[in-house]
């Protein structure tokens, strides 16, 4: 059975408040964690995106993974597909459970209190222990050093399969703040908002033609994504 002949199930991210993968401690943790990765300052960060739901959801099986064309609701992967999703799945959801364990051992041996006690500068220490990199600077459009905060967001060059826990932390982080809402994340827009961008008024707007993201375009625009330096350092060997 196709992709075309799988059933849609009128379910949607937001219909559970809370974790549906994560325990409590769980998803408060990852949500203090994306919170340092993207930080509330004169702007939303990643916990008024809601960041750590689009991760739990993600996480959570194969429910959420196709939305309908329509908007309304997701596919119900079946067979051979759903199979294959949830064996994809399966590392990641270890990483992040073993991410969760070893955010809350580094904080017992700075301050001996969990992660989520840590004031955010002692946060940022352990994240910066945990990636083996110092936390990157504010960006600034006028700033010429590359190679910082991550591997380059647009055309995703980098397939989450082959990160371990902490670039895969701070990938999901992005993809949940600045992607489609639908999936659980950018809560009232707010990535988009924050860099500009109106965004379709719906998913199905994206699917029949009737919106486009072409005047965000630079025609003839190129990008060396497979040799950025940043997807060269996270990918592995």
């Amino acid at each position: 059975m196709g992709q075309a002949e799988w059933a849609t199930v009128p379910i949607s991210t937001r219909d559970v408040d809370g974790p549906v993968f994560f325990t409590e401690h769980e998803w408060n943790t990852i949500e203090a964690a994306t919170a340092r990765v993207i930080p509330t300052d004169h702007h939303p960060g990643a916990r008024e995106a809601k960041v750590v739901r689009f991760i739990d959801r993600m996480l959570a099986g194969t429910q959420f993974i196709f939305p309908a064309a329509d908007g309304n609701g997701f596919l119900r992967m079946e067979g051979r597909d759903e199979a294959a999703w949830q064996e994809r799945i399966k590392q990641r959801r270890e990483f992040y459970r073993e991410g969760v364990v070893e955010l809350d051992r580094l904080a017992k041996e700075r301050a001996d209190v969990e992660f989520l006690e840590l004031p955010a500068e002692d946060q940022d220490a352990v994240l910066e222990t945990l990636s083996g990199a110092t936390k990157p600077h504010a960006f600034s459009l006028e700033h010429s050093e590359v190679g910082l905060g991550g591997a380059p967001a647009g055309n995703q060059p980098v397939n989450e399969d082959f990160l371990e826990f902490f670039p895969l932390l701070v990938l999901n982080t992005r993809q949940g703040f600045y992607g489609d809402p639908v999936y659980g994340g950018n809560e009232n827009r707010v990535g988009w908002g924050v860099i500009g961008f109106d965004g379709p008024p719906s998913l199905a707007s994206t699917m029949d033609g009737s919106y486009t993201t072409r005047k965000y375009m630079v025609e003839g625009a190129e990008w060396p994504y497979d040799q950025h330096p940043e997807v060269l350092r996270y990918r592995r060997p």
